[in-house]
Formats: C-alpha cells, structure tokens, sequence
C-alpha cells in the first residue's frame, strides 16, 4: 500500500487530500521496503531455529521424535525422562494448568544437549495451536497423556472432563492424520471397565464406566479404534491401574497443585499427613464389599507404568492396535495401603474414616497376563512400602513440590 504523507491523513471538509506529484518518491520507498523485506526473510531462512532447519522441525534416521502431551505432569514428566534417558527426541506439549514448570526445567537440566529436548506451552483444546505445533515439528510418534484426571472431581465438572480428555484427544488426533504421524500410545485407565461383576479384569472385561472420567477416556477410545480402523496407524492402548512411587533417583516426584489435594491420589493425602500439611487422612468409604471394608485396588509404580509405555512404543505395528491393561495382577486394600503408608514415612499417620466417594467402585485390580505375554513386561516394583518409602524421599525434600509451576 502506497503510505500517505502526514497532511493527507488528516481529514479536511470531509475529503482526503493526497499530493499526485511525491507519488514517484514514495513508490521508490515502497520498492526499498520490498528488498528489505526479502532480505530480511531470507536471512530468517538460513538460521539454525527457523522453519525447516530446526532439528525438531525435520526427521532424521535414527531419532526418533516423540510428543508427550501432559509431559509437565506426575506421569509425563517421569515417561520424558525414560525416553530421553533412551535417547528419544522429546518435545513436550503442556499447558500447566496441572503439570509442573519446575519438573520440565529438571529434565531441561539433565539434557540439555540441543536437539534433545523441547518445551512447549500450549493448550491441547486450541485446534490452531495444535495444529501449528505439528506443521512445525516432525513427530514420529505421540504418547498422550495430558488429561484431568481425578474421579471425584469428574463427578462434580462431566463437562470440563469431556471437553478435555475427549474432544482434545480427537483434536490430536486429527493433527496427526493431516501431518502423517502414525504411532500413537495412549494413556487410557481401568476406570473405563467400571466396576465389574468378576476380578481380575482382562482386556476383554466389558468396558461399563460408571463415572465421566472413565466414560470421557472410553469415548476416547472408541474415537481412536474407529479411526484406526480407515488408517495404517500403529496404536497402543494402555489401560492402567493406581499409580505410586516416584524416579527412584529422587529427581521427578508428584506435585499436585494445593487446591487439588482434596481429589488427588491417596499417596499423596498420606504425604501430606505425615508431613502435617493436613491434620489426617480421610479413607472414603468403610462398607465396601471387601474383606476390610474399604476399596481394593492395583498400585502400579511409575516406573513400571513408563517401562510398559516404552515397550509399548517399541513394539507398535503399523496398521495394527494394542490393547493391554497395566497392573501388578494383586489387589490391595486401602487400609493396607494406609499401613505401608505408616511404615513408609515413620509417622503415625491419623485417619478420619468418612462416607463414600461419588463414582467410586469397591474392588479392582488387573490381569496383566496379556502384557507379560506379548509385551515382555512385568511389574518389577511391587513392594508398596518400597514404593511409598522411595516417594517420601522425594516428598521430604521437596516440601512445597517444585517450588513453582
């Protein structure tokens, strides 16, 4: 656009005044902005972070590139740090509103080779950012975990579950049809087979999901297995139980936000009891049709979880899909737990016994048979007071978690 001088752009008895005759002048201005202008992008174009030229924007044999959704959080950070440690290509997607900045700049420190590692704040709900994010980088492979993900709380906000464990998953998954990545392992729950007549579940237990967090990630499912079945995808479901422990070299740990401690996990509740954060932990639910009366469940460790995400990764056909539960095979109550618990920290740890959880089931836990078949994978960590106690290390010297999110 040919600029107008200042007088022209003012307005005088309602019309423009425009002097015909610094017309040559200004066309010469605006042709030396065009040279500029190309100039300028076309040294954009040969540094090492635009465009093309990023290591993160381009395949290479060998490397394989993988987006880790929710990669600031308990279960992504500790998957991050497995792949780097096994030298993946990371680039992680998280919009913080669960996850921990001070857990992302922990693995950004211990690699901080370039190429390597990759932050990027964004909201999975946001089509154009996520759409932005994969013309922008090549992936070979996505692990999908960010999700809200806390029963109770699902209970009391379905919609924001929805909207955020099954329209973002679409969201990804669409990404990654238009832009050609085809391995896909996703991070699903046993939530999704509700509360089942018959224990051990399998993978064939019939999926009944009685509250929304365990319908939104079956929707999920169905989503993906529908698609999957038009595509040549390589797809691993992994449905998986209670999740414990922490990296068992003190670097990562689970720092859920204050305000969410009321729905969080049950470690983290005896944690903050034993540290006096709270007066005592609240077992919900003591009339449970189990030997005890309260829930029994399957305690997988973190590590296990994230060794069964990469064999997972390892092992993906194209054009075929996985479906396999993650679990220790044992059922263990909470007032089991609660004693490990005990043991664990060294504190005499007061409990409030309370009436049930909305959405809550009394007893689950896996067979993993199928997985230590086809897999090669096994619980290697199944001592929950070792478990708990390699936790509390954590949790005894990050008191306020990471300081900052």
């Amino acid at each position: 656009m040919i600029p107008l001088n200042r007088r022209a752009s003012l307005p005088r008895a309602g019309m423009e005044y425009f002097d015909a005759r610094r017309k040559p002048h200004n066309v010469g201005k605006v042709i030396a902005a065009l040279v500029l202008t190309a100039l300028c992008i076309f040294v954009l174009k040969q540094s090492p972070g635009f465009g093309g030229n990023s290591v993160f924007s381009r395949h290479e044999p060998g490397v394989t590139h993988v987006l880790v959704t929710g990669g600031a959080g308990y279960i992504g950070s500790h998957a991050s740090l497995r792949l780097l440690k096994d030298n993946y290509r990371v680039t992680i997607v998280d919009n913080l509103s669960r996850g921990n900045m001070g857990a992302v700049k922990v693995l950004q420190e211990l690699f901080p080779q370039p190429g390597r590692l990759q932050f990027i704040f964004a909201d999975l709900g946001d089509q154009k950012s996520v759409s932005k994010i994969f013309a922008e980088n090549a992936f070979d492979a996505v692990m999908h975990f960010a999700a809200v993900a806390y029963v109770g709380e699902s209970t009391m906000e379905p919609l924001r579950y929805y909207h955020n464990i099954t329209s973002n998953t679409l969201l990804i998954l669409e990404a990654m049809a238009s832009h050609g990545v085809k391995t896909l392992i996703y991070s699903s729950t046993c939530a999704t087979y509700g509360e089942p007549e018959k224990m051990p579940i399998t993978e064939a237990t019939t999926q009944l999901p009685i509250n929304p967090y365990g319908k939104a990630k079956k929707m999920a499912e169905d989503i993906i297995l529908d698609f999957s079945k038009r595509t040549d995808m390589a797809v691993m479901i992994l449905r998986y139980f209670n999740v414990i422990g922490s990296d068992p070299e003190g670097r990562l740990g689970e720092a859920p936000r204050p305000e969410l401690r009321e729905h969080g996990r049950i470690s983290g509740a005896c944690f903050d009891a034993a540290l006096g954060v709270i007066p005592g932990l609240k077992v919900k639910g003591t009339d449970y049709p189990t030997a005890d009366g309260t829930c029994i469940r399957d305690y997988i460790d973190v590590t296990d979880l994230v060794d069964a995400h990469v064999k997972a990764l390892n092992k993906a056909e194209t054009g075929k899909v996985g479906i396999y539960n993650v679990g220790t095979g044992r059922g263990r109550s909470v007032k089991e737990f609660v004693d490990a618990c005990k043991k664990a920290t060294g504190v005499d740890i007061k409990i409030e016994y309370l009436s049930r959880r909305p959405g809550d089931y009394a007893e689950v836990y896996s067979d993993p048979t199928k997985i230590n078949k086809e897999l090669n994978w096994t619980a290697q960590h199944t001592n929950l007071k070792e478990s708990l106690s390699v936790a509390w290390r954590w949790q005894k010297s990050h008191p306020r978690g990471y300081g900052t999110n």
